[in-house]
């Protein structure tokens, strides 16, 4: 049995009369009586019975009916969810976080593409860069977010925006008194670094900035992401940089001074270059769009 059958069938049953059924359907009669003796056949039961007006559903017809509609109605919901798909207003985005960024610009760009499509349902996963590299590449993720990203062949690692740097340091420290800190005052203190793993990292541009500012960082400890860090810092283990978005992490015991220094962090997205979803692009376009009207913190 056929869709067309059973709206054939619905259509009779609600106007109680074939001439009338026919007329809404566009058709002959002739041919719609046929369609609806042709169904009885299959069911092998009698769907309706004749009345002076026209014709009434037994009592097999009046479950027909309910089924009927509700198989319509199922069949009408799903060519409009497809429809949505195919626009990227409805599916699944499966999305890698990692490190500082998920306490500024990456929850502000979620939510604006949130709001812009609704019936999208976007789920998170924490890894690392190597792992967000190999879910990309085994298509298990969409689109992940890190910084510093080295060439991967396959993968487009596109910057988004930057972000200043900060001095994390315990609140009691004599440096908390100034209203930023300038590189130079961070020699011969001991640093906090983050993350372990996959390099080039924030590490990196950390122990850089240092050595740009002439000498040698002097490193407490090495952790895998910025809230042991910030946890070290608080203890009093030492003091870290971070990114502007991780002065968000209000913490006891924990002062942030702005870094008095041009240096800046950037925060990328990274997708498969022959990834032609449609919902993906429309998140790419969301995010570009919120960060160039100045919607997003940077």
């Amino acid at each position: 049995m056929e869709l067309r059958h059973l709206r054939y069938f619905v259509c009779v049953a609600e106007e109680q009369n074939i001439g009338r059924a026919a007329l809404r359907l566009h058709i002959s009669q002739p041919p719609l009586t046929r369609q609806i003796q042709q169904i009885e056949d299959e069911i092998g039961a009698q769907l309706f019975r004749r009345t002076g007006r026209g014709v009434e559903l037994t009592d097999a017809g009046r479950v027909l009916y309910d089924d009927a509609r509700q198989i319509l109605a199922m069949a009408e919901r799903a060519a409009e969810r497809a429809n949505k798909a195919a626009q990227g207003l409805m599916g699944r985005l499966d999305v890698a976080v990692f490190g500082s960024g998920i306490f500024g610009p990456i929850p502000q760009l979620l939510r604006h593409f949130r709001e812009a499509y609704p019936e999208v349902n976007i789920v998170l996963h924490t890894l690392d860069k190597e792992e967000q590299v190999d879910a990309l590449r085994h298509r298990r993720v969409s689109l992940a977010f890190n910084r510093l990203m080295r060439p991967v062949d396959g993968l487009v690692s596109e910057t988004l925006l930057t972000e200043p740097l900060y001095v994390a340091l315990p609140d009691g420290h004599a440096l908390a008194a100034a209203d930023a800190v300038a590189p130079a005052a961070l020699e011969g203190q001991p640093l906090v670094l983050y993350p372990t793993g996959s390099r080039p990292s924030f590490i990196d541009r950390a122990l850089q900035l240092c050595r740009d500012s002439g000498f040698e960082a002097q490193v407490a400890q090495e952790v895998g992401d910025v809230v042991h860090a910030l946890t070290l810092v608080a203890t009093g283990c030492g003091m870290c940089l971070v990114p502007r978005s991780a002065t968000s992490l209000q913490l006891p015991g924990i002062a942030f001074r702005p870094l008095a220094h041009a240096a800046r962090v950037d925060l990328c997205c990274i997708y498969r270059e022959d990834d032609g979803s449609v919902i993906l692009q429309a998140l790419l376009e969301s995010m570009r769009r919120a960060v160039a009207e100045g919607r997003v913190g940077g």
